[in-house]
Protein backbone atom coordinates (compact mmCIF):
# COMPACT_ATOMS: atom_id res chain seq x y z
CA UNK A 1 0.00 0.00 0.00
CA UNK A 2 1.36 3.52 -0.97
CA UNK A 3 2.02 6.19 1.59
CA UNK A 4 -0.61 8.13 2.96
CA UNK A 5 0.59 11.47 4.04
CA UNK A 6 -0.02 12.56 7.36
CA UNK A 7 -2.12 15.55 6.16
CA UNK A 8 -4.84 12.85 5.22
CA UNK A 9 -4.42 10.38 7.34
CA UNK A 10 -5.07 12.66 10.49
CA UNK A 11 -7.88 14.46 8.58
CA UNK A 12 -10.91 14.72 10.71
CA UNK A 13 -13.67 12.58 10.82
CA UNK A 14 -16.00 14.04 13.07
CA UNK A 15 -16.82 17.32 14.05
CA UNK A 16 -15.22 17.35 17.59
CA UNK A 17 -11.91 16.05 16.29
CA UNK A 18 -12.05 19.35 14.26
CA UNK A 19 -9.79 21.73 15.97
CA UNK A 20 -9.78 25.49 16.58
CA UNK A 21 -13.07 26.16 15.04
CA UNK A 22 -15.68 25.92 17.94
CA UNK A 23 -17.65 28.82 16.67
CA UNK A 24 -18.66 27.27 13.32
CA UNK A 25 -18.74 23.35 14.98
CA UNK A 26 -21.32 24.47 17.37
CA UNK A 27 -23.80 26.70 14.60
CA UNK A 28 -23.25 23.20 12.39
CA UNK A 29 -23.99 20.86 14.79
CA UNK A 30 -27.05 22.62 15.98
CA UNK A 31 -28.32 23.15 12.73
CA UNK A 32 -27.83 19.14 11.80
CA UNK A 33 -29.23 18.10 14.97
CA UNK A 34 -32.75 19.49 13.87
CA UNK A 35 -32.27 18.80 9.87
CA UNK A 36 -32.52 22.69 9.20
CA UNK A 37 -28.97 23.18 7.63
CA UNK A 38 -29.26 26.54 5.13
CA UNK A 39 -29.48 25.22 1.60
CA UNK A 40 -26.35 27.64 0.77
CA UNK A 41 -23.35 27.50 3.23
CA UNK A 42 -20.48 29.69 2.48
CA UNK A 43 -17.17 28.56 4.28
CA UNK A 44 -14.23 31.09 4.12
CA UNK A 45 -10.51 31.29 5.70
CA UNK A 46 -7.11 30.85 4.72
CA UNK A 47 -5.55 27.45 3.40
CA UNK A 48 -6.04 24.38 5.23
CA UNK A 49 -7.84 25.02 8.66
CA UNK A 50 -10.75 23.24 7.68
CA UNK A 51 -13.09 24.19 4.97
CA UNK A 52 -13.20 21.23 2.98
CA UNK A 53 -12.73 18.96 5.93
CA UNK A 54 -16.17 20.34 7.55
CA UNK A 55 -17.40 20.07 4.15
CA UNK A 56 -17.16 16.38 3.90
CA UNK A 57 -18.31 15.73 7.56
CA UNK A 58 -21.37 17.51 6.61
CA UNK A 59 -21.50 15.44 3.83
CA UNK A 60 -21.93 11.94 6.04
CA UNK A 61 -24.22 14.20 8.69
CA UNK A 62 -26.67 14.33 5.90
CA UNK A 63 -26.43 10.98 3.85
CA UNK A 64 -25.48 8.51 7.23
CA UNK A 65 -27.72 5.46 7.05
CA UNK A 66 -28.61 6.37 11.20
CA UNK A 67 -30.24 9.80 9.93
CA UNK A 68 -29.36 13.24 9.74
CA UNK A 69 -27.43 14.40 12.99
CA UNK A 70 -24.36 16.04 14.26
CA UNK A 71 -23.09 12.48 14.77
CA UNK A 72 -22.78 9.72 11.88
CA UNK A 73 -21.73 6.69 12.72
CA UNK A 74 -18.74 6.60 10.58
CA UNK A 75 -19.12 2.88 9.74
CA UNK A 76 -21.80 3.08 6.71
CA UNK A 77 -21.64 2.81 3.37
CA UNK A 78 -22.14 6.33 2.67
CA UNK A 79 -19.69 7.20 5.70
CA UNK A 80 -16.83 5.28 4.64
CA UNK A 81 -17.43 6.26 0.98
CA UNK A 82 -17.26 9.56 1.69
CA UNK A 83 -13.77 9.22 3.57
CA UNK A 84 -12.39 7.70 0.72
CA UNK A 85 -13.54 10.23 -1.76
CA UNK A 86 -15.86 7.65 -3.29
CA UNK A 87 -19.39 8.53 -2.59
CA UNK A 88 -21.32 9.83 -5.93
CA UNK A 89 -23.45 12.20 -3.80
CA UNK A 90 -20.91 14.32 -2.74
CA UNK A 91 -19.44 16.46 -5.80
CA UNK A 92 -16.69 18.02 -5.14
CA UNK A 93 -15.94 21.25 -7.85
CA UNK A 94 -13.05 22.70 -8.08
CA UNK A 95 -13.81 26.43 -9.36
CA UNK A 96 -10.39 27.26 -10.84
CA UNK A 97 -10.60 24.94 -13.48
CA UNK A 98 -14.34 25.09 -14.20
CA UNK A 99 -14.89 28.90 -14.10
CA UNK A 100 -17.27 29.40 -17.26
CA UNK A 101 -20.54 29.86 -17.10
CA UNK A 102 -21.32 26.58 -19.36
CA UNK A 103 -19.96 24.17 -16.08
CA UNK A 104 -22.22 25.62 -14.29
CA UNK A 105 -24.89 25.51 -16.27
CA UNK A 106 -23.86 21.87 -16.26
CA UNK A 107 -24.07 21.51 -12.89
CA UNK A 108 -27.84 23.11 -12.48
CA UNK A 109 -29.23 20.80 -14.55
CA UNK A 110 -27.94 17.76 -12.97
CA UNK A 111 -29.00 19.59 -9.67
CA UNK A 112 -32.52 19.11 -10.86
CA UNK A 113 -31.64 15.01 -10.46
CA UNK A 114 -32.56 12.94 -7.21
CA UNK A 115 -29.52 11.53 -5.39
CA UNK A 116 -28.35 8.42 -6.58
CA UNK A 117 -27.11 6.76 -3.28
CA UNK A 118 -27.53 9.03 0.00
CA UNK A 119 -30.25 11.97 1.29
CA UNK A 120 -29.20 14.51 -0.36
CA UNK A 121 -26.85 15.58 -3.49
CA UNK A 122 -24.03 17.69 -2.08
CA UNK A 123 -21.85 20.36 -3.84
CA UNK A 124 -19.09 21.60 -2.78
CA UNK A 125 -17.42 24.09 -5.19
CA UNK A 126 -13.63 25.12 -3.55
CA UNK A 127 -12.08 28.49 -4.77
CA UNK A 128 -15.51 29.76 -6.10
CA UNK A 129 -14.50 33.02 -6.08
CA UNK A 130 -12.62 32.03 -9.18
CA UNK A 131 -15.48 31.95 -11.21
CA UNK A 132 -16.47 33.98 -13.50
CA UNK A 133 -19.19 37.09 -12.78
CA UNK A 134 -21.73 35.30 -15.57
CA UNK A 135 -21.20 31.81 -13.96
CA UNK A 136 -22.11 33.64 -10.55
CA UNK A 137 -25.55 35.24 -12.42
CA UNK A 138 -26.01 31.81 -13.71
CA UNK A 139 -26.02 30.26 -10.05
CA UNK A 140 -28.01 33.31 -8.17
CA UNK A 141 -31.58 31.85 -8.84
CA UNK A 142 -30.35 28.15 -7.73
CA UNK A 143 -28.81 29.14 -4.67
CA UNK A 144 -31.39 31.07 -3.88
CA UNK A 145 -34.14 28.32 -4.08
CA UNK A 146 -32.20 25.10 -4.83
CA UNK A 147 -34.17 22.00 -5.38
CA UNK A 148 -34.50 20.11 -1.77
CA UNK A 149 -32.57 17.48 -2.21
CA UNK A 150 -29.42 19.82 -3.00
CA UNK A 151 -27.01 21.67 -0.57
CA UNK A 152 -24.59 23.86 -1.70
CA UNK A 153 -21.21 24.31 0.61
CA UNK A 154 -18.90 26.91 -1.05
CA UNK A 155 -15.59 27.47 0.35
CA UNK A 156 -13.09 30.20 -0.43
CA UNK A 157 -9.85 31.96 0.99
CA UNK A 158 -10.55 35.54 -0.41
CA UNK A 159 -14.41 36.24 0.23
CA UNK A 160 -13.80 39.70 -0.64
CA UNK A 161 -13.99 38.86 -4.42
CA UNK A 162 -17.74 37.60 -4.34
CA UNK A 163 -20.56 39.13 -5.32
CA UNK A 164 -22.78 40.75 -2.37
CA UNK A 165 -25.87 38.88 -4.70
CA UNK A 166 -23.99 35.82 -3.78
CA UNK A 167 -22.89 36.16 0.17
CA UNK A 168 -26.96 37.47 0.58
CA UNK A 169 -27.81 33.95 -0.48
CA UNK A 170 -25.41 32.14 1.85
CA UNK A 171 -25.29 31.07 5.53
CA UNK A 172 -21.60 32.31 6.37
CA UNK A 173 -18.62 31.03 8.57
CA UNK A 174 -15.55 32.34 9.36
CA UNK A 175 -12.69 29.66 9.90
CA UNK A 176 -9.72 31.26 12.38
CA UNK A 177 -6.21 30.48 11.87
CA UNK A 178 -5.09 27.96 14.44
CA UNK A 179 -2.97 29.43 16.90
CA UNK A 180 0.71 27.87 17.61
CA UNK A 181 -0.77 26.16 20.64
CA UNK A 182 -3.23 24.11 18.70
CA UNK A 183 -0.95 22.96 15.99
CA UNK A 184 1.43 21.82 18.12
CA UNK A 185 -0.69 20.01 20.43
CA UNK A 186 -1.96 18.20 17.21
CA UNK A 187 1.88 17.72 15.87
CA UNK A 188 2.65 16.43 19.22
CA UNK A 189 -0.67 13.97 18.91
CA UNK A 190 0.33 12.70 15.73
CA UNK A 191 3.76 12.00 16.59
CA UNK A 192 2.92 10.00 19.49
CA UNK A 193 0.71 8.03 17.67
CA UNK A 194 2.81 7.40 15.09
CA UNK A 195 6.06 6.40 17.72
CA UNK A 196 8.77 9.02 16.93
CA UNK A 197 10.41 10.45 19.40
CA UNK A 198 10.74 14.13 19.47
CA UNK A 199 12.04 17.99 21.00
CA UNK A 200 9.08 19.87 22.11
CA UNK A 201 11.18 23.11 20.65
CA UNK A 202 10.98 21.08 17.18
CA UNK A 203 7.63 21.09 17.13
CA UNK A 204 7.02 24.77 18.59
CA UNK A 205 9.29 25.45 15.39
CA UNK A 206 7.03 23.29 13.09
CA UNK A 207 3.91 24.89 14.58
CA UNK A 208 4.74 28.22 14.46
CA UNK A 209 5.97 28.05 10.31
CA UNK A 210 2.74 26.46 10.05
CA UNK A 211 0.95 29.91 9.74
CA UNK A 212 -1.87 28.87 11.42
CA UNK A 213 -2.69 26.31 8.97
CA UNK A 214 -2.90 22.71 10.50
CA UNK A 215 -2.22 21.54 6.87
CA UNK A 216 0.71 22.97 6.68
CA UNK A 217 1.99 21.76 9.79
CA UNK A 218 1.11 18.12 9.11
CA UNK A 219 3.23 18.69 5.46
CA UNK A 220 6.33 20.55 7.57
CA UNK A 221 6.18 17.50 9.94
CA UNK A 222 5.77 15.07 7.31
CA UNK A 223 8.69 16.60 5.79
CA UNK A 224 11.01 16.83 9.03
CA UNK A 225 10.67 13.17 9.92
CA UNK A 226 11.89 12.18 6.37
CA UNK A 227 14.52 14.86 6.79
CA UNK A 228 15.44 13.37 10.02
CA UNK A 229 15.85 10.14 8.75
CA UNK A 230 14.01 7.93 11.47
CA UNK A 231 15.76 9.66 13.65
CA UNK A 232 14.41 11.41 17.28
CA UNK A 233 13.14 14.52 15.89
CA UNK A 234 15.49 18.13 17.11
CA UNK A 235 15.27 21.77 16.70
CA UNK A 236 18.30 21.98 14.99
CA UNK A 237 17.42 19.48 12.29
CA UNK A 238 13.79 21.35 12.15
CA UNK A 239 15.41 24.51 11.57
CA UNK A 240 18.09 23.54 8.75
CA UNK A 241 14.94 22.17 7.21
CA UNK A 242 13.36 25.23 7.22
CA UNK A 243 15.80 27.95 6.72
CA UNK A 244 15.27 29.23 10.40
CA UNK A 245 18.33 28.77 12.33
CA UNK A 246 18.90 32.25 12.37
CA UNK A 247 15.90 32.67 14.75
CA UNK A 248 17.75 32.00 18.17
CA UNK A 249 20.34 34.51 16.71
CA UNK A 250 18.04 36.66 16.18
CA UNK A 251 17.10 37.19 20.16
CA UNK A 252 21.34 37.20 20.81
CA UNK A 253 21.00 40.33 18.20
CA UNK A 254 18.18 41.83 20.05
CA UNK A 255 19.94 41.31 23.52
CA UNK A 256 22.87 43.26 22.01
CA UNK A 257 20.80 45.88 20.67
CA UNK A 258 19.40 46.21 24.50
CA UNK A 259 22.94 46.61 25.30
CA UNK A 260 24.12 48.47 22.89
CA UNK A 261 26.98 46.34 22.77
CA UNK A 262 28.39 46.44 18.96
CA UNK A 263 30.84 43.72 19.29
CA UNK A 264 28.36 41.48 20.35
CA UNK A 265 26.59 42.50 17.50
CA UNK A 266 28.99 41.95 15.67
CA UNK A 267 29.57 38.18 16.59
CA UNK A 268 26.06 37.44 16.12
CA UNK A 269 26.14 38.92 12.39
CA UNK A 270 29.20 36.80 11.48
CA UNK A 271 27.27 33.73 13.22
CA UNK A 272 24.26 34.28 10.96
CA UNK A 273 26.46 34.42 7.83
CA UNK A 274 27.44 31.62 8.95
CA UNK A 275 23.73 29.64 8.86
CA UNK A 276 22.85 31.25 5.39
CA UNK A 277 19.80 32.12 6.65
CA UNK A 278 16.59 33.46 4.64
CA UNK A 279 17.20 36.94 5.35
CA UNK A 280 13.77 38.23 4.53
CA UNK A 281 12.09 35.91 6.54
CA UNK A 282 14.20 37.10 10.11
CA UNK A 283 13.47 40.19 8.95
CA UNK A 284 9.94 40.13 9.42
CA UNK A 285 10.87 37.81 12.23
CA UNK A 286 12.50 41.11 14.03
CA UNK A 287 9.19 43.32 12.80
CA UNK A 288 7.25 40.70 15.01
CA UNK A 289 10.01 40.69 18.15
CA UNK A 290 9.82 44.27 18.40
CA UNK A 291 6.23 44.49 18.16
CA UNK A 292 5.84 41.82 20.72
CA UNK A 293 7.71 43.57 23.18
CA UNK A 294 6.08 46.76 22.91
CA UNK A 295 2.55 44.66 23.59
CA UNK A 296 4.30 43.35 26.53
CA UNK A 297 5.59 46.23 28.07
CA UNK A 298 2.15 48.55 27.88
CA UNK A 299 -0.01 45.23 28.51
CA UNK A 300 1.97 42.43 30.66
CA UNK A 301 -1.31 40.38 31.06
CA UNK A 302 -1.30 40.09 27.29
CA UNK A 303 1.68 36.99 27.64
CA UNK A 304 1.08 33.84 26.31
CA UNK A 305 2.48 29.85 26.51
CA UNK A 306 3.61 30.49 22.75
CA UNK A 307 5.98 33.96 24.10
CA UNK A 308 9.62 32.78 23.67
CA UNK A 309 11.02 33.52 27.20
CA UNK A 310 14.30 35.23 26.16
CA UNK A 311 11.91 37.64 24.21
CA UNK A 312 10.00 38.64 27.06
CA UNK A 313 13.12 38.68 29.38
CA UNK A 314 14.47 41.46 27.08
CA UNK A 315 10.62 43.78 27.35
CA UNK A 316 12.46 45.22 30.55
CA UNK A 317 15.51 46.13 28.53
CA UNK A 318 13.56 48.80 25.90
CA UNK A 319 12.47 51.88 26.61
CA UNK A 320 9.07 52.43 24.86
CA UNK A 321 11.03 54.89 22.77
CA UNK A 322 13.36 52.39 21.89
CA UNK A 323 11.35 49.73 20.75
CA UNK A 324 8.74 51.86 18.56
CA UNK A 325 11.88 53.35 16.67
CA UNK A 326 13.16 49.37 16.38
CA UNK A 327 9.84 48.91 15.30
CA UNK A 328 10.07 51.58 12.54
CA UNK A 329 13.67 51.28 11.57
CA UNK A 330 12.71 47.34 11.31
CA UNK A 331 9.24 48.14 8.70
CA UNK A 332 11.51 50.35 6.54
CA UNK A 333 14.56 47.21 6.28
CA UNK A 334 11.63 45.30 5.26
CA UNK A 335 10.28 47.56 2.71
CA UNK A 336 14.05 48.34 1.40
CA UNK A 337 15.04 44.41 1.25
CA UNK A 338 14.35 44.52 -2.98
CA UNK A 339 16.77 47.57 -3.60
CA UNK A 340 19.54 46.22 -1.08
CA UNK A 341 22.30 45.00 -3.10
CA UNK A 342 22.45 41.68 -1.39
CA UNK A 343 19.43 40.79 1.35
CA UNK A 344 22.39 39.90 3.76
CA UNK A 345 23.31 43.43 3.28
CA UNK A 346 20.01 44.52 3.67
CA UNK A 347 19.49 42.92 6.79
CA UNK A 348 22.67 43.91 8.47
CA UNK A 349 22.07 47.88 7.69
CA UNK A 350 18.79 47.61 9.26
CA UNK A 351 20.26 46.22 12.46
CA UNK A 352 23.19 48.81 12.20
CA UNK A 353 20.43 51.59 12.13
CA UNK A 354 19.21 50.44 15.48
CA UNK A 355 22.41 50.12 17.16
CA UNK A 356 23.08 53.88 15.30
CA UNK A 357 20.03 55.57 16.36
CA UNK A 358 18.24 56.11 19.42
CA UNK A 359 14.95 58.61 19.89
CA UNK A 360 16.40 62.31 21.32
CA UNK A 361 14.11 61.54 24.33
CA UNK A 362 15.81 59.28 25.66
CA UNK A 363 18.61 60.99 25.49
CA UNK A 364 20.33 60.80 22.47
CA UNK A 365 21.98 63.87 20.44
CA UNK A 366 21.87 62.14 16.87
CA UNK A 367 25.18 60.54 17.43
CA UNK A 368 26.44 57.04 17.30
CA UNK A 369 26.24 55.50 20.46
CA UNK A 370 29.51 53.60 21.83
CA UNK A 371 29.64 50.14 20.26
CA UNK A 372 32.51 48.39 22.46
CA UNK A 373 31.97 45.30 24.22
CA UNK A 374 29.92 45.50 27.59
CA UNK A 375 29.57 49.20 27.01
CA UNK A 376 26.31 50.65 28.35
CA UNK A 377 24.24 53.52 26.87
CA UNK A 378 25.66 56.78 27.71
CA UNK A 379 22.44 58.87 27.14
CA UNK A 380 22.49 61.53 29.40
CA UNK A 381 19.28 63.66 28.56
CA UNK A 382 19.56 67.79 28.18
CA UNK A 383 18.05 69.46 31.53
CA UNK A 384 15.89 72.40 30.60
CA UNK A 385 14.58 74.84 32.84
CA UNK A 386 11.31 75.80 33.89
CA UNK A 387 11.28 78.42 31.16
CA UNK A 388 11.80 75.79 28.03
CA UNK A 389 15.53 76.91 27.95
CA UNK A 390 18.59 74.78 27.36
CA UNK A 391 20.64 74.74 30.92
CA UNK A 392 24.41 75.25 31.03
CA UNK A 393 26.36 71.88 30.15
CA UNK A 394 26.93 68.98 32.94
CA UNK A 395 30.30 69.21 34.56
CA UNK A 396 33.33 67.36 33.23
CA UNK A 397 33.37 64.75 35.51
CA UNK A 398 30.19 63.55 34.20
CA UNK A 399 31.00 64.07 30.27
CA UNK A 400 34.27 62.12 30.62
CA UNK A 401 31.76 59.28 32.19
CA UNK A 402 29.32 59.35 29.56
CA UNK A 403 32.83 59.10 27.15
CA UNK A 404 33.41 56.10 29.29
CA UNK A 405 29.98 54.48 28.22
CA UNK A 406 29.30 54.25 32.42
CA UNK A 407 26.20 56.02 33.77
CA UNK A 408 28.38 58.59 36.20
CA UNK A 409 27.07 57.86 40.08
CA UNK A 410 24.67 60.68 41.29
CA UNK A 411 26.33 63.05 43.21
CA UNK A 412 25.09 66.85 44.79
CA UNK A 413 27.64 68.27 42.56
CA UNK A 414 26.02 66.99 39.78
CA UNK A 415 22.52 68.14 40.35
CA UNK A 416 21.72 72.20 39.29
CA UNK A 417 20.79 74.65 42.41
CA UNK A 418 17.65 74.79 42.60
CA UNK A 419 15.61 77.06 44.99
CA UNK A 420 14.12 75.42 48.59
CA UNK A 421 10.74 76.51 46.93
CA UNK A 422 11.06 74.78 43.62
CA UNK A 423 7.94 73.19 42.12
CA UNK A 424 7.91 69.53 41.10
CA UNK A 425 8.39 70.43 37.62
CA UNK A 426 11.74 71.80 37.80
CA UNK A 427 12.77 69.06 40.31
CA UNK A 428 12.24 67.01 37.56
CA UNK A 429 14.28 68.45 35.07
CA UNK A 430 16.68 68.97 37.00
CA UNK A 431 16.86 65.17 37.73
CA UNK A 432 19.64 62.67 36.03
CA UNK A 433 16.87 60.01 35.14
CA UNK A 434 15.81 58.71 32.04
CA UNK A 435 13.94 55.68 30.90
CA UNK A 436 10.72 54.53 32.77
CA UNK A 437 12.36 56.13 35.49
CA UNK A 438 11.41 59.86 33.72
CA UNK A 439 8.28 58.53 33.05
CA UNK A 440 7.57 57.55 36.32
CA UNK A 441 8.58 61.09 37.33
CA UNK A 442 6.75 62.55 34.97
CA UNK A 443 3.54 61.53 35.44
CA UNK A 444 3.37 61.95 39.32
CA UNK A 445 2.23 64.90 40.88
CA UNK A 446 3.80 66.81 44.13
CA UNK A 447 1.11 66.33 47.15
CA UNK A 448 3.16 66.50 50.35
CA UNK A 449 6.06 66.56 52.33
CA UNK A 450 5.89 66.09 55.87
CA UNK A 451 8.70 65.58 57.50
CA UNK A 452 11.31 63.23 56.05
CA UNK A 453 8.41 61.83 53.72
CA UNK A 454 7.50 62.82 50.19
CA UNK A 455 4.24 61.71 49.10
CA UNK A 456 3.40 61.48 45.25
CA UNK A 457 0.23 60.82 43.39
CA UNK A 458 0.98 58.91 40.45
CA UNK A 459 -1.85 58.91 37.31
CA UNK A 460 -3.19 55.74 37.10
CA UNK A 461 -3.55 55.61 33.16
CA UNK A 462 0.45 54.92 33.99
CA UNK A 463 0.41 52.52 36.59
CA UNK A 464 2.33 50.16 34.83
CA UNK A 465 5.54 52.07 35.22
CA UNK A 466 5.34 52.14 38.80
CA UNK A 467 8.12 49.27 40.38
CA UNK A 468 10.55 49.27 43.44
CA UNK A 469 13.56 49.94 41.45
CA UNK A 470 12.40 53.01 39.78
CA UNK A 471 10.99 54.24 43.01
CA UNK A 472 14.51 54.09 44.48
CA UNK A 473 15.86 55.33 42.05
CA UNK A 474 13.94 58.64 42.15
CA UNK A 475 14.68 58.51 45.89
CA UNK A 476 17.75 58.93 45.85
CA UNK A 477 17.59 61.50 43.15
CA UNK A 478 15.27 63.78 45.85
CA UNK A 479 17.99 63.22 48.72
CA UNK A 480 20.03 65.01 46.49
CA UNK A 481 18.09 67.48 46.15
CA UNK A 482 16.25 67.48 50.04
CA UNK A 483 18.42 65.90 52.25
CA UNK A 484 19.87 62.34 52.45
CA UNK A 485 16.65 60.82 55.06
CA UNK A 486 14.32 61.66 52.78
CA UNK A 487 11.73 58.43 51.93
CA UNK A 488 9.58 58.66 49.03
CA UNK A 489 6.48 57.38 48.44
CA UNK A 490 3.79 57.07 45.31
CA UNK A 491 0.38 56.05 45.75
CA UNK A 492 -2.08 55.87 42.79
CA UNK A 493 -4.51 58.90 42.10
CA UNK A 494 -8.02 58.12 41.67
CA UNK A 495 -9.67 57.34 38.13
CA UNK A 496 -11.31 61.21 38.11
CA UNK A 497 -8.72 63.24 40.02
CA UNK A 498 -6.85 65.32 37.31
CA UNK A 499 -3.14 65.28 38.53
CA UNK A 500 -0.31 68.69 38.27
CA UNK A 501 1.80 66.19 36.91
CA UNK A 502 4.79 67.46 34.85
CA UNK A 503 3.72 65.77 32.04
CA UNK A 504 -0.22 66.99 32.33
CA UNK A 505 1.26 70.76 32.51
CA UNK A 506 3.55 70.01 29.76
CA UNK A 507 0.44 69.25 27.80
CA UNK A 508 -1.55 71.99 28.67
CA UNK A 509 1.20 74.90 27.88
CA UNK A 510 1.36 72.97 24.36
CA UNK A 511 -2.69 73.64 23.69
CA UNK A 512 -2.25 77.07 25.11
CA UNK A 513 0.43 77.80 22.77
CA UNK A 514 -1.26 76.17 19.66
CA UNK A 515 -4.34 78.37 20.74
CA UNK A 516 -2.08 81.64 20.99
CA UNK A 517 -0.97 80.36 17.59
CA UNK A 518 -4.46 80.04 16.32
CA UNK A 519 -5.69 83.32 17.53
CA UNK A 520 -2.77 84.87 16.11
CA UNK A 521 -3.29 84.11 12.72
CA UNK A 522 -6.91 84.38 12.83
CA UNK A 523 -6.20 88.29 13.68
CA UNK A 524 -3.53 88.90 11.57
CA UNK A 525 -4.30 91.75 9.04
CA UNK A 526 -3.11 90.54 6.00
CA UNK A 527 -5.18 87.13 6.95
CA UNK A 528 -8.09 89.24 7.47
CA UNK A 529 -7.78 91.26 4.12
CA UNK A 530 -7.17 88.15 2.22
CA UNK A 531 -10.38 86.87 4.08
CA UNK A 532 -12.47 89.42 3.18
CA UNK A 533 -11.62 89.97 -0.40
CA UNK A 534 -10.81 86.25 -1.88
CA UNK A 535 -13.00 84.62 0.57
CA UNK A 536 -10.15 82.67 1.76
CA UNK A 537 -10.21 79.95 4.47
CA UNK A 538 -7.22 78.52 6.77
CA UNK A 539 -6.73 74.91 6.59
CA UNK A 540 -7.22 73.18 9.78
CA UNK A 541 -4.29 71.94 11.04
CA UNK A 542 -2.21 73.86 8.76
CA UNK A 543 -1.03 76.44 11.81
CA UNK A 544 1.75 75.40 14.50
CA UNK A 545 3.08 77.27 17.39
CA UNK A 546 6.74 78.59 16.42
CA UNK A 547 9.53 77.56 18.96
CA UNK A 548 10.64 79.75 20.81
Amino acid sequence: MSYLALARKYRPRQFPDVMGQDHVVKALSHALDGDKLHPAILLTGTRGVGKTTLARIIAKCLNCETGVSAHPCGVCSACTEVDSGRFVDLLEIDAASNTGVDDVRQLIDNAQYSPARGRYKVYLIDEVHMLSKSAFNALLKTLEEPPPHVKFILATTDPQKLLVTVLSRCLQFNLKRLPVAVIRDQLIKVLGDENIDFETAAVVEIARSADGSMRDGLSLLDQAIAFAGGKTLQRETVEDMLGSGGRQTLIEIIAALASRNGDQLLACLQKLEAQSPDYAALINDLSAAMQRIAVLQMLPGARTEDDDEALVALTSQFTPEDVQLGYQIAIGGRRDMPWAPDPRLGFEMTVLRMLAFQPEEAGSTGSMPPTGGGQARSSEPSSRSAAGGVSAAAPSTAAAAAAAGQRPAPSADMMPKLPPDASWPQRVEAMRIEGFTRQLARHCAWVSQVGNVVQLELDPQVRHVLQEDRRVELEAQLRLQLGDNIQLRINTAQEQVELASPAVLAKQAEIARQRAAEESIQADPVVRAFRDHFGAQIRPGSIHPLDS
